[in-house]
């Protein structure tokens, strides 16, 4: 029997995990929620997603702009066992009463305060921690992004200090009245909300993040400077461990992916879902070892990253498969990610 899921707001993120959703052989997407009519509401229609009204949406306004609607939050929720919360930052956490209320699961973004739910979660950081949770919140683009790389380096050499400068995009494409136009903003809360967040899923790990932002849309980028507690025997050892490691894409220098612009050029031309790049992105030219301490960049595509995180998060809540591993590689073929 597929686990019946609700997508309540249907914009960057939910979108793209309604599609990714759809997809899965163990799940069906029973609906998904707009407050008002938009291009997104019309293309979900188009889909073929059940679209329901949420928040204080009015069905008459949906009615004029001749899309069909199936009724409200409430009568979605009614037809569900769980509900990916993908509504603007916080607001997952006004929902979460609704949700409560119908002892429906739910699961919630990054952008929601660690408390909104029984745990964080990240697939390749803590899986079995979401095995059989009522709520979970799937970590943030950034927290992801640094959850993964640490999966690969704590197991394989041990950690003794992370240290992370985070270069944010200003706004998503979509966005046109957010993020500096022309300058380099400082986030003055030092260190940044990141590390914390990190340790949301590694609780033991040392990390300290800072934060600016810059005038792009494209993605994040990360500087890292990691000591580790045991030295690899070379960059390309570690290099070879990310690329076994689902969920990454490491450039070598003959792909000429000199930053985050051939890095989005690389996804349209890969054509995947909304021509997204879910796996942390690695340079071979980006990776520099000098005994214990490990320097690498990794760039973040920050509308879509968490989007296998979210589905592997569902099964991990109904126990749908064997082991973490199992559910990345089954989401994993679904999405189209990987060699």
């Amino acid at each position: 029997m597929k686990v019946r899921v609700a997508v309540n707001g249907y914009g960057t993120i939910g979108k793209r995990v309604a599609e990714a959703v759809s997809r899965q052989p163990d799940m069906e997407l029973v609906g998904v929620t707009k407050t008002r009519p938009s291009f997104e509401a019309r293309r979900a229609a188009e889909k073929g997603h059940p679209l329901y009204v949420a928040g204080d949406g009015a069905l008459a306004e949906f009615a004029g702009a001749g899309l069909p609607i199936a009724g409200t939050l409430s009568d979605l929720l009614a037809k569900v066992d769980v509900v990916v919360d993908a509504a603007p930052e916080k607001v997952g956490r006004e929902n979460r009463s609704l949700y409560d209320a119908r002892g429906i699961r739910a699961i919630f973004q990054g952008g929601e305060k660690s408390d909104v739910a029984e745990a964080s979660f990240s697939a390749l950081g803590n899986y079995d921690a979401g095995r059989g949770k009522r709520s979970l919140r799937v970590v943030s683009c950034n927290t992801t992004g640094l959850v993964r790389a640490a999966s690969v380096l704590r197991s394989n050499w041990g950690v003794d200090h992370w240290e992370a400068t985070l270069v944010r995009r200003g706004a998503d494409p979509a966005e046109s009245k957010k993020g500096p136009i022309n300058g380099i903003l400082p986030t003055f809360h030092l260190p940044s909300h990141h590390g914390p967040d990190v340790q949301t899923i590694y609780p033991d790990l040392s990390i300290a993040t800072t934060a600016l932002v810059v005038p792009t849309t494209l993605m994040h980028v990360h500087v890292n400077h990691v000591r580790l507690t045991r030295a690899p025997a070379s960059a390309r050892e570690v290099l070879e461990m990310f690329r076994r490691t689902p969920r990454f894409r490491v450039f070598a220098a003959w792909e000429h992916v000199d930053g985050t612009p051939q890095v989005m050029e690389y996804a349209r031309d890969r054509g995947l879902g909304f021509n997204d790049m879910m796996e942390n992105v690695l340079w071979e030219a980006g990776v520099r070892l000098d005994g214990r301490d490990l320097y690498f960049f990794q760039a973040i595509h920050q509308e879509s990253i968490v989007v296998p995180e979210n589905i592997d998060a569902i099964r991990a809540m109904f126990d749908l498969a064997r082991d973490g591993p199992s559910s990345v590689a089954l989401t994993d073929r679904s999405l189209g990610l990987g060699p």
